[in-house]
């Protein structure tokens, strides 16, 4: 049977002033399906929040699927840019950018533990993940932030192929957080990321290279188009990932990492 239902204080939320929408769901099929739906039904007026306590379709990168077991922190965040006084435009560090939101969100609830990133979406704590990114742009420039946080769930519930990859805030510090105080905190930390990103993207290219756990492992990507292997030397400034193959410095701006 599954734990009552943890409702995030929405009041509390609204008062960041982050958001201008929040809309709560016990159970969804995706969060980022729902915030696509609120985006072509309804005028836009700031970026709105979708959180769902359980999603039964939840969406990964690709075909990926992502689970979301209780207690965790699901959720989308539909965007303009502009409402944050962003650039309008498509950068591809955007999905980096948040990647180093939720690790500053989570490094000191987590002073013992190596937290980072691997390019180009997923946040680890040492070799396990923990959260993963979905951002989908709109024709308009409207984005879509898609964030899946392992919180409260435990990993003793996960289905087998999660459960030796993965963990979550709850199995590694023995207790429970307040899922408010963690979104409020991951939102306010999205906004300084994507701000950094924008203004002073070699100060940002310092931070993926810092907090890039990949760096010194070979790796295999797939682009759409082409596969390549090589060693990982970082991530550049401009969201690139680079690495050293026989045929020399290669560069990926997007693609698929296979496991071995």
């Amino acid at each position: 049977m599954s734990p009552p239902f943890d409702s995030l204080d929405v009041p509390k939320l609204l008062a960041t002033g982050l958001v201008a929408m929040v809309e709560q769901h016990e159970q969804l099929a995706s969060t980022q399906d729902r915030a696509f739906d609120l985006v072509r039904q309804s005028p836009f007026d700031g970026p709105a929040l979708v959180i769902a306590g359980r999603q039964t379709a939840g969406r990964g990168r690709g075909r990926n699927a992502w689970w979301t077991g209780d207690g965790s922190l699901a959720f989308s965040l539909a965007l303009d840019p502009i409402s944050w006084n962003l650039p309008n435009e498509i950068l591809p560090q955007r999905s980096l950018a948040t990647a180093v939101a939720i690790v500053d969100t989570l490094q000191p609830l987590l002073p013992e533990h190596i937290v980072g990133f691997h390019w180009p979406n997923d946040v680890f704590v040492g070799d396990r993940k923990i959260a993963g990114i979905l951002i989908d742009v709109l024709p308009d420039g409207r984005h879509i932030f898609g964030i899946g946080l392992n919180a409260n769930n435990t990993i003793a519930h996960a289905p087998l192929e999660v459960r030796y990859r993965a963990t979550t805030l709850f199995d590694l510090t023995g207790r429970t957080h307040c899922r408010t105080s963690l979104l409020s905190s991951l939102l306010t930390n999205l906004k300084k990321s994507l701000h950094l990103a924008a203004e002073s993207p070699e100060q940002m290219g310092k931070r993926f290279q810092k907090l890039c756990l990949q760096i010194g492992k070979e790796l295999t990507i797939d682009s759409g188009q082409t596969v390549v292997t090589g060693q990982c030397i970082g991530i550049a400034a401009d969201g690139a990932l680079e690495f050293s193959t026989l045929d020399g410095l290669q560069r990926i701006y997007s693609g698929t990492i296979r496991h071995q």
